[in-house]
Order: structure tokens, then sequence, then C-alpha cells
């Protein structure tokens, strides 16, 4: 009786521990499956997360490769997915690897593309990874306990951890949806702009490059992400560059003595900036441009047709009427361009021909068409290349000045000449021909559009006059002046105005001088020549030259500055008088005429007692009278500064701006380096069938006579005034650091009226600046509907290219001092 007492008891022991055993091995198998889902989850939709909270922050925390999106509301640079590396892109590739090992990544503080979380968003990611794996493990301990407890305990800890995970289930299920409808919307806005970069780029029929600077093809044809930095601190050679590396960064920090350093822009009044920042952000958000309606409508130069200044002028004797009145502030409308306006005619065809409805005036072709100037042909005005002095052509006018003397070398003791009265500017348009660059001046008068034809053509031009005030050059700077018949009473009072010319000579320079007092017999040009001849011998120069050229019949004399002041010291009347030596001959930006002459330099060191060496070999030579001891611009010894500038922009134009940026350089021809420094910008360019006016603004280091040194030209002036020329001048502006140095003393509103008013419909503006600087340009250009072609950022500076439209607004401004 005992036996099968016995034997039913062990079997109803047996089925109540094999039930279980597999009850505790079905909940384990479940936690585990939880476990995994709750691992697996936390890491592969935590990088979505990542790159959404950069997003949205609009704050990257290290070096980004980005584009500005058309949300005003962002002033940084969004990740785009197509950006990040192989291994960061490919979501699947973490899910494996989290199944194999969950706590990976519970110490690895990266995201993708080598972006650094900050401390707070990495300790907070490990503690939730943390809790999350102690709450499973805790799970797991008490389905183990409720097992042991008999089969009721254990069904309701069955009950219970099926609950809890399927409660973990669904906030795991709800944050993908969350996350997966942030990852949707992403590709989207890529492709869109995909799209719409490969429309732009087939419409214009740019390089295929436009707008993507942050994605290079190297070598071997894969993609990789330009920006990262390379080992070291280097940039491979294979990759477009806009920014230098290593110590070619330095160049970005100029000193404190000379000039503000970005770390002085960056940290002083902080807050001013911040608020200044924010301010003109609502201003150009809401701003609305109109067109200027003035007397001068598509020609309109707001500081030489200030009529109402004009109108008050006391006496117009000396020019008045001519020199620049700018009004107390600078429009912040735009000029309308003439109708039927078309992209110009590229050089070199330009020389001979531009089109009539970009610049229709017919009054020099009508005045001077006989003598070769400008005809009118068809839809052309075309320039046969001749002028007033040279009816047969500009080449063989040329040619027969180095005839004469020869030591005048175009191209290689001569570099830089000034046309006084230029004309149509054919002189200086042919002399390209002989390496030779010409900065041509004339005044806006009844020869109607003289400088704008120039301009049209790709030949240098600024609108000036030889009136009451110095030319804005530096001193003796230019190798050769030129005057063909330019009618500027040089001789009265006093010689004043050849005395100019004398301040901007190079010693050892030439005066040439072509016109009817050289070669006729008339009582009045017999006057003027003995007066000149009388005026010249007092100033020491030599007349080297006096033929008449049977070709022309015209006849040209040659004069030359003297090397040393022996001359000056031997005259027996001290007239003119030598300038008092406080009179700073460089000094040229509203300084009035002086009936003086300026010492010559003596010392070797000084600048001005050598020639300079040869054209090419001055463009890359240090001048000599560049000292060690002197501190450059950017806080190096000066020599070190000088030659440091060229490598710069030689890396940066070689890398990214002929390649990079998305600029056909084929309709490139008038360029102006904003803010130039050595004139790097320019030297770097040289090999281009292009010509750079370097502007150096009156309050940054004056660094002009350094230009001309090496064969550049350029000019002064300040930026918060209107520049000399006509609308539509330039196919290219560069900004390096300008418009952050503006802010504080400038309207910036009218600084960028003026920016679209010189440069023509689709040219380009290139700005380096600061990011802040950078995201409130951009907002200015998009509100002028201009097309962003590259935004970059790095270590909080930036690069914006943009390309100007056609729009213009409907809405009008008149102007009542313009009309």
């Amino acid at each position: 009786m005992a036996q099968p007492k016995y034997t039913r008891l062990d079997q109803r022991r047996s089925s109540s521990s094999y039930c279980s055993t597999v009850t505790f091995v079905v909940f384990v198998a479940l936690c585990l499956v939880g476990v995994w889902m709750m691992t697996s989850s936390s890491i592969t939709p935590e990088q979505n997360s990542e790159v959404s909270q950069d997003s949205k922050s609009g704050v990257p925390e290290v070096e980004k490769t980005n584009e500005v999106t058309d949300n005003n509301e962002s002033n940084q640079f969004e990740d785009r997915p197509g950006d990040l590396p192989d291994d960061a892109a490919k979501g699947d590739v973490d899910s494996k690897q989290g199944e194999n090992n969950t706590t990976d990544t519970e110490d690895n503080t990266k995201v993708p593309n080598g972006e650094l979380k900050t401390e707070d968003e990495s300790q907070s990611e490990t503690d939730g990874e943390k809790n999350t794996a102690d709450g499973s493990e805790e799970n797991s301990r008490q389905g183990e306990t409720n097992t042991d407890n008999g089969d009721g305990n254990n069904t309701e800890g069955r009950e219970s951890g099926e609950e809890n995970n399927k409660e973990k289930s669904e906030s795991d299920e709800s944050e993908k949806e969350r996350e997966s409808g942030e990852d949707e919307k992403k590709p989207e806005d890529s492709n869109e702009k995909t799209t719409e970069e490969k429309r732009d780029s087939q419409d214009k029929g740019d390089t295929e490059t436009e707008g993507k600077l942050d994605q290079i093809e190297n070598n071997n044809g894969t993609e990789e992400t330009s920006w990262e930095k390379p080992e070291d601190g280097l940039t491979t050679d294979n990759s477009t560059d806009v920014f230098p590396a290593g110590a070619q960064a330095e160049l970005l920090n100029e000193t404190t003595t000379l000039n503000s350093t970005w770390k002085t822009q960056d940290s002083e009044s902080k807050n001013e900036k911040d608020a200044q920042t924010t301010s003109d952000s609502k201003q150009q958000n809401s701003f609305s441009w109109k067109l200027c309606n003035t007397t001068a409508g598509p020609d309109y130069i707001p500081c030489l047709d200030n009529l109402e200044a004009i109108r008050n002028l006391k006496t117009t004797k000396h020019y008045e009427h001519r020199e620049r009145h700018c009004p107390a502030e600078g429009p912040t409308c735009l000029v309308p361009p003439p109708e039927g306006y078309k992209r110009p005619v590229e050089w070199p065809k330009s020389r001979e021909k531009i089109w009539y409805s970009n610049v229709p005036h017919t009054k020099l072709a009508e005045l001077k068409g006989h003598q070769n100037w400008v005809k009118v042909s068809g839809e052309y005005l075309t320039f046969p290349g001749g002028g007033t002095q040279f009816k047969q052509g500009a080449t063989h006018y040329i040619e027969f000045i180095e005839q004469c003397v020869p030591d005048i070398a175009w191209g290689k003791r001569s570099r830089v000449v000034l046309d006084i009265g230029c004309g149509v500017a054919s002189f200086g348009g042919f002399l390209f021909d002989k390496d030779v660059i010409t900065m041509s001046v004339a005044p806006k008068d009844e020869h109607e559009a003289q400088v704008q034809f120039a301009l049209e053509r790709g030949i240098p031009a600024i609108s000036g006059v030889m009136g009451t005030t110095r030319l804005p050059f530096p001193g003796r700077v230019f190798d050769i002046v030129h005057c063909s018949r330019c009618r500027v009473p040089w001789h009265i009072e006093g010689g004043k105005l050849l005395l100019e010319l004398n301040r901007l000579l190079r010693p050892g320079g030439f005066f040439v001088w072509s016109a009817t007092p050289v070669y006729q017999k008339l009582d009045e040009d017999i006057e003027i020549w003995d007066a000149m001849t009388k005026l010249m011998k007092s100033m020491c120069w030599d007349m080297v030259s006096k033929q008449k050229d049977p070709v022309n019949k015209v006849g040209v004399a040659t004069f030359r500055k003297p090397t040393s002041n022996e001359c000056y010291n031997k005259r027996s009347q001290k007239e003119p008088s030598i300038c008092l030596k406080s009179d700073d001959p460089n000094a040229a930006w509203y300084v009035p005429l002086q009936s003086c002459m300026h010492e010559l330099p003596v010392e070797v060191s000084e600048r001005g007692s050598q020639w300079p060496e040869n054209w090419p070999a001055r463009l890359e030579k240090t001048p000599y009278w560049l000292s060690s001891s002197q501190v450059g611009v950017y806080g190096k010894p000066a020599p070190e500064d000088f030659t440091a500038d060229y490598e710069h922009w030689k890396h940066v134009v070689s890398k990214s701006y002929l390649n990079g940026v998305g600029i056909s350089w084929s309709n490139v021809r008038n360029v102006m380096d904003m803010r130039s420094v050595y004139g790097g910008f320019a030297a770097a360019l040289k090999d281009m069938d292009i010509w750079v006016m370097n502007v150096v603004p009156i309050d940054s280091p004056d660094t002009l006579p350094i230009i001309y040194e090496r064969g550049l030209f350029g000019i002064y002036h300040d930026w918060c005034e209107s520049f000399s020329t006509y609308p539509r001048s330039y196919d290219l502006l560069h900004a390096d650091h300008l418009f952050s140095k503006l802010k504080t003393r400038c309207n910036i509103t009218a600084v960028v009226a003026e920016v679209d008013r010189i440069l023509r419909p689709e040219g380009k503006l290139i700005v380096r600046d600061n990011v802040e600087t950078i995201n409130q340009l951009e907002a200015f250009v998009k509100s002028l509907q201009w097309e962003v072609r590259l935004t970059f950022s790095k270590d909080k500076e930036g690069l914006l290219c943009v390309q100007k439209s056609k729009w213009r607004p409907t809405a009008v401004e008149t102007l009542q001092y313009a009309v």
C-alpha cells in the first residue's frame, strides 16, 4: 500500500518540477528578448536623435561641413545625411553590433562624422543605458525568485513580467515612430536641395561642384568629407580647401598694434555685437527693397550725382562739380538696369565691341566717331582702338612711345600706368598686350559714359577728376603717367595739378604727354608749351624725348622725374617749394592739393630710393624697404608676413576658388578685392585673363604702396560711402573680413546696396568673415533674391559665395538730393 502511494506522489512532484522549468525558460527568454529590444533601440535611434538635436540647437560642437538652409531662424549649418561616413550612415550595421554586444556604445561620446557630444548629453545617455540594464537585471532576478514560490506565484510573476515588457515595447515603438518621422523628413529636404542644385548647374553651365564645396572627389573617384581635419593639421593636396590649416591659419589673426585682431573682434563688446546681430537680422527679414528714382537713372553714382550738393557749390572753377559729394547717408535703394540689359560680351572680344543696350549712349559716337573712339554698329557699340591722338590704333601709338624712349620697356621696367583723361580707355586696353596694367581716370562729364564704356569693355577705370583734392592713390607708385590730349590745364596756379602727378610718379618714372602744344604752332599752343616746359624745369623734370609720329601726325613729349634731391637743392628759385616734412605724400583721402614737391628718398632702405624688379619678378619679390624690425599686419616680421600672405592666397585660390566654389571663370574679367592687405589675392590670380582692383579701406593698415611695388594697382576707399564707379562694373567682388569691421561704423544695409550697385547681374560675391557676419549677409542677399551658391564654416569663421540675380523690386524710392 505504501509503495503505490509513494509512486503517485513522486509522479505529481515530477510533473510540477517539469512545468516550473519550462515556465522559467520561457520567462527568461522573454526577458532576454525584452532586454535585447531595449538595448538595440537605445543604440540605433540614438544617432538619429543626436543629429536631430544638433540640427535643432543650431550650435555645432565641432567643425562641420554644412549648408545654411532657407529657414531664417537657422543661424548655423545643418548636417546632411550625405555628409556622414559610411559606418555612421548604415544603421543596420549598428543594430547587428547591438545584438552581439549591447554595451559597446556606453562609453562612446562621439556621434557620426567625428562630432563630439557635450558632456551633459553624454552623461545623460550613459545614465539612461545603465538604468535600462539595471532594470533588466532586477526583473530577471525577480522572475527567478517568483518561480521558486509555487505555481500561483509563478503565474503572477509571468503576468507581471509580460506586462512590464509590453509597456516598454510600446514606449520603444512610440519613440521609434517619432524618430522615424524626423528621419523621413531629412531625405526629402536633401533631395529637394539636390534637385535644385542640379537644375541650377544645368541652367548656368557652371562647374559640377556649385554649392557643394563640402564634398570633393579624390583621385580614386571616391567621395570624402573635404573639411575633416587631416592628421597633424595638414591639408592633403587632393582636397579643395577654403581655410588654410597649420601654420597658414595664423594669417587669419591680425595684430592689435596695426589693426584689430580676429580674436579681439570676437571678444570686444560681445553683448553689443549680439544685440546688433539680432536687431539687424530682424530688419533684414522684414526689409523691403525699392528702386532708386534719380535723374541719373541706370547710371546713378551716389557720390557723383548728388545734385543738391552740386547746386549749392559756390564755384565750379576747379571742377568741384565733378568731385565727390556723398549724401549724408548712403542710399539703401537699388539702381535699375537699362532696358534690355544683357550679360556683357566676354574678354577679349569685349575690347572691340559691347552691347549697345548695356550702355545706351551715342553722344561719344556722334562726337568722336571720326576719330575711331566708338561707333554704333547695329546692336553693338564698336571700338576700333583709336583715340584723338592715335586715330590709326592704340597699338601703333604704344609702340611708337617705346621707340622714342626705349627705357620705358613696356611690361618689364614699366608695369603700372596712370592714364589721365582716358576717354574710352583704349590706351589701357591695348597695354594689356604688353603685360602692363593701367589705372584709367576720367570725370563723369559731358563726354557721356566714357568710364562706363571702359568698364563694360573689361578695362580698368574709375570716375575721377583733377580738381581740388588729391587722387586716392599713395605717393611715388606709378611707373608712368600718361596724358593724351586730356584737356587738363597743368600749368595754371603754379602748376598745382602737375605737382599732383609729381606726387604720384615714382622717382625715375616718366610723364608721357601727347597734346596739341607738343606739335602745333598755334598761339595758344605755343603759350602753353612755354609755360609747361618752364614749370617742368623748375620741378627738375628732364625732357628725354619730343618726336612727331609720321603715321598719326601727332607729337609725343616724354619727361622724367629725378631720382635724387640734388637738382632741387641747386635751383636758384625755390619754386615750387619743398613740402614740409610733416606732409605725408601717402595721405590722399579728401586731402587738398598742395603747391609743393615732396623730397625724394635718399636712404637705401626708404621706399622709392630704388626701382622695383622688372616684371614679373617684382610680383613675388619682397619689397626691399620692408624691414624685419617692422611688424606685419598679421604679427610676423614684415618680410615673413608678406611671404606668408602670398603663400596663403595661392593655396586658397588654387585649392578652392578656381575649382571649388562653382565659378565659371571664363565669365569673369573685372574683379575687385574690397579689402586687400598685401595684394596676395590678386597676385594669386596673375595667370588668369583678369584684372583686380585692390581696395585698401581708409581704416586699415596702409599697405597700398606694397601692392603697387609688386606690379599691381589699387585705391583707397571708405566703404561707408559709394565707390567712384558706374553701376554694374564688376564681375566678381571679394571681401575678406570687411563686413564685420564695417558693422560698427557704417549702415550695413547701405553697404549691401552699394555691393548690389557695382556688381553685374549674375556676378559673384565671395565673403570670408566670422560666422555671425556670414549669417547676417546671407539673410541680406536672400532678401535680394540672390542665389546662395555655397556656405561653409570652420572654427567660427565662415565663407559665403553668392550670385547676384536679375531681380529688381517694383516699389520706387525717390532720392530728393539726386533729382
